[in-house]
């Protein structure tokens, strides 16, 4: 099995997650606060290589009707950059409509305060994200 990391890409922030070694279950990592693209790209180079991955897993905006927008084309120009910095980097997009509306129920559920879930609304974005590919792929193959 491999590892993957997923990015839930923002202007603000790329929340963080990432699968255990058998790819069955995500865990959230961390929110990256973003200043400069370089910045932004060196620490989650700094992350491949903590996790040992190559493989990003990336949630896509997409409009509630299925269409792709501006957001669309923001988070793929970034994954352009991803693949320029890292070359040999594999990278699949995931539809992430409803993500943050399911990390903020989450959230909610969990009582947290509103500044408690505006640090880690971004991370728990990326954890329903990853889920939900990693949940693909083990239907797959059941």
């Amino acid at each position: 099995m491999k590892r993957y990391l997923a990015l839930d890409v923002g202007d603000a922030t790329v929340g963080i997650a990432v699968s255990d070694l058998l790819g069955l279950t995500a865990q959230g990592v961390e929110t990256i606060r973003r200043k400069r693209l370089e910045d932004d790209l060196g620490r989650l180079q700094e992350l491949m290589e903590q996790y040992e991955t190559k493989s990003l897993v990336i949630g896509l905006p997409r409009n509630m009707n299925g269409t792709q927008g501006e957001r669309c084309d923001v988070v793929r120009g970034f994954a352009e950059e991803i693949r320029k910095a890292v070359p040999d980097v594999e990278i699949e997009f995931w539809d992430e409509r409803l993500s943050t509306v399911a990390a903020s129920r989450s959230l909610l559920e969990a009582d947290l305060s509103r500044r408690k879930r505006r640090k880690v609304i971004d991370k728990m974005a990326a954890v329903f994200i990853l889920q939900g590919y990693l949940d693909r792929i083990a239907m797959k193959r059941d």
